[in-house]
């Protein structure tokens, strides 16, 4: 049975005691992050399903909330560019605990916390 990136990661950090809310495109990541407060911190892969992609996600979760930490994901090579400061990028394949250490670095927590886990291509982390 074939697990996707998105379901080995959400199913780990689960495991670490962290909420995870899920997105399955760039549409429905950012409907998410307009309407729902308490989220501690954005995981996006770059390359999402649907007509936007992690970037836009990234740029959005800043314009909504200053602060928010964002972590980006790939397995392609990219450009930094668009990078809202102060991100982290892992580059695929990563280890399950560097997104939960970068996530816990990121919102200065050392417990559990909320995460959003945005869908990109379906390779293995």
């Amino acid at each position: 049975m074939y697990t996707s990136a998105r379901e080995t990661i959400v199913t780990f950090l689960l495991a670490a005691g962290c909420e995870v809310v899920e997105a399955v495109d760039g549409e429905t990541a950012m409907d998410i992050l307009v309407k729902r407060d308490g989220i501690d911190v954005v995981f996006t892969d770059i390359r999402l399903s649907g007509k936007l992609n992690g970037w836009d996600v990234g740029e959005t979760s800043r314009a909504t909330y200053s602060d928010m930490p964002v972590i980006y994901t790939s397995g392609d090579a990219i450009t930094a560019e668009r990078r809202v400061e102060g991100s982290i990028f892992l580059e695929k394949p990563y280890e399950l605990a560097a997104v939960l250490a970068a996530c816990q670095t990121l919102s200065g927590k050392r417990d559990p916390l909320p995460i959003r886990v945005g869908e990109g291509t379906d390779d293995a982390c």
